[in-house]
């Protein structure tokens, strides 16, 4: 990954307190994973920004390698690598997603 790509997603996570690499955006979600974590995030009614990775090959490739993930859809809240969709599914179930989008929001 190029110094300049590295930096371009890292100035992404900080200014987005959540932040989502996907297929498609919020409005039109390409991809069932993508869908997922979108309804997730729309029913906590959590602010959020989403980066479309189909328009943009260079940032598909490298959200992958800045995260050590393999796939998309990929969730930053307050800049740390959440997960995909079943770790999204997973943490809301449990509860826990709601607590860590309230804290990301209050800081």
């Amino acid at each position: 990954m190029t110094p300049e790509l590295h930096q371009r997603i890292d100035d992404l996570l900080q200014q987005n307190k959540i932040m989502v690499f996907m297929k498609g955006n919020k409005l039109m979600p390409q991809c069932g994973f993508s869908n997922n974590v979108v309804q997730i995030l729309n029913m906590l009614g959590a602010p959020y920004e989403t980066i479309d990775v189909l328009a943009d090959p260079e940032i598909r490739d490298g959200i992958k390698e800045f995260s050590n993930w393999p796939t998309i859809p990929q969730v930053y809240v307050n800049g740390e690598f959440l997960g995909g969709s079943d770790i999204m599914i997973e943490l809301y179930q449990k509860g826990e997603l709601q607590q860590m989008v309230e804290v990301a929001l209050a800081s």
